[in-house]
C-alpha cells in the first residue's frame, strides 16, 4: 500500500525561550558547596560551584539569568571585595552567606545591592526563596538591557539630521521652533520627525521621550 502524501503544513513560528538560569556558589568550604549544589538543582536551576573568588572570576560567561551565592570569608578576594568588583554587573544579584555576620557588614552588603544576607546555618527554603527573588531581578535587568539594545539599534539607523530633530523634539520644541534652530522649514522638520517616529517605532511623542530617556541621550539646548 502506497501512503498518500499529506499536504505540507506550515511550520509554527519558532519560540524564543530564555536560557535556563544559573546559580553560582562561591564558598571555600567544600562541604557547603556539596550541600548547596543538590539543593539548588532540586529547584530546577543549573548550579556551578567555586572554591574562591579568583576561580569564579575565571569562569566562562553565560548568557542566562544568574545570581551569586557568595560566602563573605574567602581565602583570596573576600566576598565584599568581589561584590565591589562586580558592581557594574546588575544582571547578577548577590546573596551573601556567612558564619560570622555582623550588622555593619550586613548594611554594607545591602547598600551595595545584595538581595539577602544569610547567617549560617540557614534553612534551605530560605535560601531558595532568596535565589528565586534574585533570579527574578536578574531576568528583569536582562529584559531592560535587551530593550535598550533594541532602541540603540533603532537610533543608529537614524541619519544625523534625524537625530538632531529627535533631540530637539524630545526637549519640548515645536516643529516651527525646531526648524528655526536648524535653519530649515517646518514641513521639512515634519518629514524628519515622521521618519524618526517610524524608525524608532514610537506611537507618540511621550513614547519617544521615554525612549530618549532610556538611551540617556543628552538633552538638546534651546538656543
Amino acid at each position: 500500500m502506497i501512503p498518500t502524501t499529506a499536504a505540507p503544513r506550515q511550520s509554527p513560528a519558532p519560540t524564543v525561550t530564555e536560557p535556563p538560569a544559573v546559580v553560582f556558589v562561591v564558598d571555600d568550604d567544600n562541604s557547603v558547596r556539596e550541600a548547596l549544589a543538590p539543593l539548588v538543582r532540586s529547584a530546577g536551576w543549573r548550579v556551578e560551584t567555586f572554591g574562591s573568588a579568583q576561580e569564579f572570576l575565571r569562569r566562562a560567561k553565560v548568557n542566562a539569568p544568574t545570581c551569586l551565592v557568595l560566602d563573605v570569608e574567602l581565602p583570596d578576594l573576600n566576598g565584599l571585595d568581589l561584590q565591589r568588583h562586580l558592581t557594574e554587573d546588575r544582571s547578577m544579584p548577590i546573596i551573601f552567606i556567612t558564619g560570622h555576620g555582623d550588622i555593619p557588614m550586613t548594611v554594607q552588603a545591602m547598600k551595595a545591592g545584595a538581595v539577602e544576607f544569610l547567617t549560617k546555618p540557614f534553612r534551605g527554603d530560605v535560601l531558595l526563596d532568596a535565589i528565586r527573588a534574585a533570579l527574578a531581578r536578574s531576568q528583569q535587568v536582562r529584559d531592560e538591557q535587551a530593550d535598550v539594545q533594541r532602541l540603540a539599534e533603532r537610533y543608529e539607523s537614524l541619519t544625523n539630521r534625524e537625530r538632531e530633530v529627535m533631540g530637539l523634539v524630545v526637549s519640548g520644541l515645536l516643529n516651527k521652533q525646531v526648524g528655526g534652530q536648524l535653519g530649515t522649514s517646518e514641513p521639512t522638520v515634519k518629514g524628519h520627525r515622521g521618519q524618526v517616529m517610524r524608525k524608532m517605532k514610537a506611537d507618540s511623542l511621550a513614547e519617544l521621550v521615554r525612549m530618549a530617556a532610556k538611551l540617556k541621550l543628552p538633552v538638546a539646548e534651546n538656543r
